[in-house]
């Protein structure tokens, strides 16, 4: 391989080229993605996972045409997915052991719903949100997102392993941050399957949880939380936080929810905290989310903020947008959470 910098299209190794080559790499993005997500969908890397393999067995393997197969394994060595051999066969790197099954740390999951219907479909239709403001999801399938789940169970099912597994892994770093050890009853806001307020609770033994959510995820919660050991300090309250949210906890919790809400409807949901927040002026609300960072640099959530703007009507937000709209529901932001990152953004009701 010719020595140069790592990455594809990005900024260490694009930023040699001329602009017109440039630019023409970044039109390839949805070549790519549709790569990787075909190469997800085949199964390669688990058919891999023994050892190298040739096209011809991995095509038997798959049941593909051996021909086009062949094609596409080599055009995903052009991508470093998989590498090929000296005697021709394919075998993993890096990347692709990244989309194996019984890998732990696998983002299988996540690769087919990105590179699935439901993102691809909204961005080829990114015109009518452009032009009108209008989520294109919802033009393009006449229902509101979550709503459109309930009737595909095939695209929910595999939607909820995607953020079930974004969940599990960015609450292994961001719970030390809330410094859970300070309060005795967190309920988490909307907080899906429990992964998060699990690992909350693992780090203060002491401290009791409440998980409210929509009614259907019980069971599930139920589960994860008596996997991680703390069923016996976790309850879960079904309800609708645009309605009303359970009072009395010290340490409220909202991960990777606002960001699917107009600010409009995201102060709505604040308000309700700001009004069940009981316990003293030691209660605090802690918002994990995106904080895009500043202008004319990387940021996955300037990316990410199309997603939300194309499927939900929702965003992402900078800084003095989260500010604004905190102070908006009446809380004082008591930090400067780091940008262009997940971050924790603490909160306490203005006094």
């Amino acid at each position: 391989m010719e020595n140069r910098p790592p990455g594809i299209v990005g900024a260490p190794f694009t930023a040699q080229l001329p602009p017109a080559a440039r630019l023409l790499l970044l039109t390839s993005g949805k070549r790519v993605s549709q790569l990787v997500h075909l190469v997800a969908r085949l199964g390669v890397a688990d058919h891999l996972a023994g050892g190298p393999r040739t096209s011809a067995e991995l095509a038997e393997d798959t049941g593909c045409h051996a021909g086009s197969l062949a094609r596409v394994l080599r055009a995903a060595t052009a991508i470093e997915l998989l590498r090929e051999t000296p005697d021709g066969s394919f075998e993993l790197t890096p990347l692709s052991d990244m989309l194996r099954r019984d890998n732990p740390d696998s983002v299988l999951d996540i690769v087919l719903f990105n590179g699935g219907e439901l993102v691809a479909a909204p961005l080829t239709e990114s015109m009518h949100t452009v032009r009108t403001g209008e989520p294109a999801f919802e033009h393009i399938y006449g229902k509101p997102f979550f709503e459109y789940l309930k009737s595909d169970q095939e695209n929910g099912a595999l939607f909820d392993r995607a953020m079930e597994h974004m969940s599990r892994v960015t609450a292994r770093g961001l719970a030390d941050r809330i410094e859970p050890e300070r309060f005795s009853l967190i309920v988490d806001v909307g907080g899906g399957r429990g992964h998060f307020l699990g690992e909350l609770l693992r780090r203060t033994p002491l401290a009791q949880g409440l998980l409210f959510d929509l009614p259907g995820v019980a069971a599930e919660a139920e589960r994860t939380l008596a996997a991680l050991g703390v069923a016996g300090r976790a309850k879960f309250a079904a309800g609708d936080f645009f309605q009303d949210v359970p009072s009395g906890g010290d340490a409220y919790v909202l991960k990777a929810v606002l960001h699917n809400w107009d600010d409009d409807s995201a102060r709505t949901i604040l308000t309700r905290i700001h009004d069940a927040m009981t316990a003293g002026d030691h209660s605090r609300l802690f918002i994990v989310e995106q904080v895009i960072g500043p202008p004319n640099q990387w940021d996955h959530a300037k990316l990410l903020d199309l997603d939300m703007m194309l499927r939900f009507g929702g965003r992402e937000r900078d800084l003095w947008e989260w500010r604004r709209l905190v102070e908006s529901a009446g809380f004082e932001l008591l930090n400067v959470p780091s940008a262009g990152a997940w971050s924790v953004i603490e909160c306490r009701r203005g006094q």
